[in-house]
């Protein structure tokens, strides 16, 4: 195949490829931190240190760029710069998020994929909730910068996150621990 989309079977092996490729560079990057954090704990630092990058990188890139820190006017509806970011890069973010987690850190899940994201849903629902009130309080109350009021907030929603998907969305902390996976 030259041009075209990708066949499902050959985006099944690009997709296990990748898994196997980001696996061997968390594992490898693991290995000084065996004796100080559980395997799962360190996945979720990894991959959520990635994705919460991801996030800040593409916040920053459309408040500043896309948005040029203007107010969007939808006609019914005008959103602030700061909130237009985090809702043009939220779908993006959402989807790595919960592929990583699903994939790359709680791979020891008993859970259904689809009771996964459903619960993964609701509990973003909640992350939603405290990035918007943080924001505003941070922004427009204590008139922090958005950038670093986006990595303050992003730093309290990534403890709720961790304790949350832990103990709900994929349930893997009353399992007995783990042994190294592949």
């Amino acid at each position: 195949m030259k041009y075209g989309l990708l066949l499902p079977a050959e985006m099944r092996m690009l997709l296990h490829k990748l898994r196997l490729l980001i696996n061997g560079a968390v594992e490898w990057s693991y290995r000084p931190f065996r004796k100080l954090v559980p395997p799962e704990t360190f996945r979720y630092a990894a991959t959520g240190g990635f994705n919460t990058a991801l996030d800040i990188f593409l916040y920053f890139v459309f408040y500043h760029y896309a948005l040029h820190k203007e107010i969007v006017e939808l006609g019914f509806v005008a959103i602030s710069p700061h909130i237009a970011a985090f809702i043009i890069v939220f779908p993006i973010t959402f989807t790595t998020g919960f592929l990583f987690a699903k994939f790359i850190t709680f791979t020891n899940s008993p859970i259904k994929g689809r009771v996964q994201l459903f619960r993964y849903g609701l509990t973003v629902t909640g992350s939603i909730l405290l990035n918007y009130i943080l924001l505003k309080f941070f922004v427009e109350y204590l008139l922090i910068w958005p950038t670093i009021a986006k990595i303050i907030t992003t730093l309290v929603v990534v403890v709720y996150s961790y304790f949350i998907q832990r103990f709900f969305t994929f349930k893997t902390a009353s399992q007995k621990p783990e042994k190294n996976h592949e």
